[in-house]
Parts: structure tokens; sequence; C-alpha cells
């Protein structure tokens, strides 16, 4: 069996902050889970399993976070009506879907719909802001899976250095929960739809750590298994040790309708950060 695995779930922009805080807090107490043998990342943990694969610490991409705070409209929030809108849109097609394959298939038909009435600009705009948050143009010499969906078929795709694709392509396309992202002659959207943290594909792991910003829940019926409980008992059951980290209780709030409130990145930032510090000693044992 192999040793170590690192599994980073989707949770927007506030998952993305809260994640670096987590892993930000662990390191200065004495805990580098940068040393795993495999990190798994879909949708925004894919952009931090990245960013923890380059040169930076984790104190100082936490850092780069509370020295840029989101922008804040007069009555102190940001406007996340179209995030609002979005989880209405995608929550009428897992009403509306059979199982799990039919309903990433309904998303990725959503998703091409939409593109066919954009003007095309916008992939390549998503791919520059996503190839300016990574630290390399490279694909890591760590192994290092991206969660993706093909858009015209449903099917679960998993990325790697071996795959053929742009690592900027690869968390591009992880990222994308409305358009579809093009990579050839392809469509893929977010790896969120296939499970929020895909922590199964760290399957004959002896150790799994879980990162989930949305706290292990999910808006599918619970018997599709989409669930983090579902991959944690199916990990369990294969020989592995896992230990899910999720957001406290009172930080719930931050996540959710909030995900992509730029505003509170600092303040989610911070509350991973100081998680993240407490749970190094409770974890030591298990990591190392």
């Amino acid at each position: 069996m192999n040793e170590r695995a690192l599994v980073l779930g989707g949770g927007g922009s506030s998952g993305q902050a809260w994640s670096i805080g987590v892993t930000a807090g662990l390191y200065d107490a004495g805990l580098d889970v940068r040393q795993a043998d495999l990190i798994i990342g879909t949708s925004a943990g894919a952009t931090v399993a990245v960013q923890l694969s380059g040169a930076d610490e984790p104190p100082s991409l936490l850092a780069s976070i509370l020295a840029a705070p989101g922008p804040v409209t007069a009555g102190g929030r940001v406007p996340n009506r179209p995030v609002i809108e979005q989880l209405e849109r995608t929550g009428r097609i897992i009403a509306a879907a059979e199982d799990a394959p039919d309903m990433r298939r309904r998303m990725g038909a959503a998703a091409l719909d939409l593109e066919a009435a954009a003007d095309g600009s916008w992939a390549p705009r998503w791919r520059a802001i996503v190839a300016a948050r990574l630290p390399s143009a490279h694909w890591p010499a760590r192994p290092l899976l991206i969660t993706a969906v093909n858009a015209r078929t449903g099917e679960p795709v998993v990325f790697d250095r071996h795959s053929g694709v742009d690592l900027a392509d690869a968390v591009a396309a992880s990222t994308s929960s409305g358009l579809p992202y093009p990579i050839g002659g392809h469509r893929y959207i977010d790896g969120g739809y296939r499970r929020n943290e895909n922590a199964d594909l760290a399957a004959g792991y002896a150790r799994v750590l879980v990162l989930s910003p949305f706290g292990g829940r999910s808006r599918h019926p619970l018997e599709w298994g989409l669930h983090l409980a579902t991959q944690v008992e199916d990990l369990r059951a294969g020989g592995s040790r896992v230990e899910p980290i999720v957001p406290d209780p009172q930080d719930e709030h931050l996540f959710g309708a909030q995900a992509m409130d730029l505003s509170l990145r600092v303040p989610v930032a911070q509350a991973g950060y100081r998680q993240g510090h407490a749970l190094a000693g409770p974890l030591t044992e298990f990591w190392r």
C-alpha cells in the first residue's frame, strides 16, 4: 500500500483561502502536509494543490491572501447573486436527474448550451486568470491528480502529468463550474461534479488527509454515494486511515452561497489557519 495522500476539495474562492490557511497553520505548528506521496485537487482544490507543489511555503501563500483583501460594496459585502443563480440552476438539474451519471450529463449539456450563447472570449481569459495563480507552467514531479468532467459525455476525467494536457488547462477545466473549458476537441466542466472531494481516488494509500471546505456536505441524494462520509467509509473499508478536516461550525456561513465572495477571503483564511494550527498536534502521529 502507498503511504500518504492529501485530498483538497472544492469550495470556491472561500474554499481556496481556507485550505491555504489550514495548511499554513499545520505548517507553522510543525506539520508539512506538502510531503504527501499523492495530491488530489478538485475545483478550487486543484488551484491549492498546484500552489502547494511550488516553491512557496504555506505561510507565504497565506500572507499573499492576507495582503490582498477582496472588494467590498458600500453596504459592506460584495453581491453574490450570480452564485445564487448558479446554485439554483444546478439545483434544478440535480432534482431532475435520475442518478449521478445522469446529473453529470445534464450539467454538461447545460454548460454547452451556455457556451452556444457566449461569444467565445471566456476561455482564454479564464486560462490567463488561472495561469497567473499557479507557481509554474509545468506539472510537478510529485504525483498530482486534477479532476474534471467531460461536458459532452458526462464522464469523469482525471488529469496528471502524463495526460498530455498543460497544467493551466487542467486547472482551468477543473474550475469551470459554468461555461465549459475547451482542451483540444473536448469540453470540460468542474471536477466537483464528480465529487466535491474525490477522495476515492486515494484508494490504496495508507493514510489519507482530506480538506473539505464544504464540510463534507453534498447537495446530491445520499444514495448517489457522493457525500464525503461515503468516500471515507469506502477508503477505510479498503484499509486506509482517513482524517477529514472540515470548517469549524461557526465558520460554515462563510461557504455555500458565499463561496465566491472575495471580501471573505481574509477572514476565511484566518479561520483556516487557526484550525490548522490547533489540529497539528493531534494529526502529527497520523501523518508522520
